[in-house]
């Protein structure tokens, strides 16, 4: 399990694991999505890998003063068994920040922080 920065030769894939959150189903929306992380240097996205597979995405907004977390998803064959708040508290250590929660984000953020405590 590893977090690998996102290439664009990755675009299918990132755009695929992006649709499985609630806002994203749209083909439209998701290309401007991924738009976004392309051509603004302070919005970088992360594959989760297990094994061979790239199994979750996290898209964040790095900020002088904070870094929000805008997208989060996994793979619906791997929920239920904890990833995304792997993949939070991975990316906080690698890049040693502490994630703020976008709108989308929100509920899901808290819900990570209270079962670390």
């Amino acid at each position: 399990m590893m977090l690998i920065p996102y290439k664009p030769s990755q675009k299918k894939i990132a755009m695929g694991l992006l649709s499985y959150m609630p806002k994203e189903k749209d083909v439209k929306k998701l290309i401007k999505t991924i738009e976004l992380y392309e051509t603004k240097q302070n919005w970088k996205l992360f594959f989760w890998r297990e094994e061979e597979d790239l199994v979750g995405i996290l898209g964040i907004e790095v900020d002088e003063d904070e870094t929000t977390l805008h997208h989060l998803s996994v793979n619906p064959s791997y929920r239920e068994e904890g990833l995304g708040t792997k993949m939070i508290f991975a990316l906080e250590d690698r890049l040693e920040i502490s994630l703020v929660p976008s709108k989308e984000t929100k509920d899901f953020l808290a819900g990570c922080k209270e079962k670390n405590e």
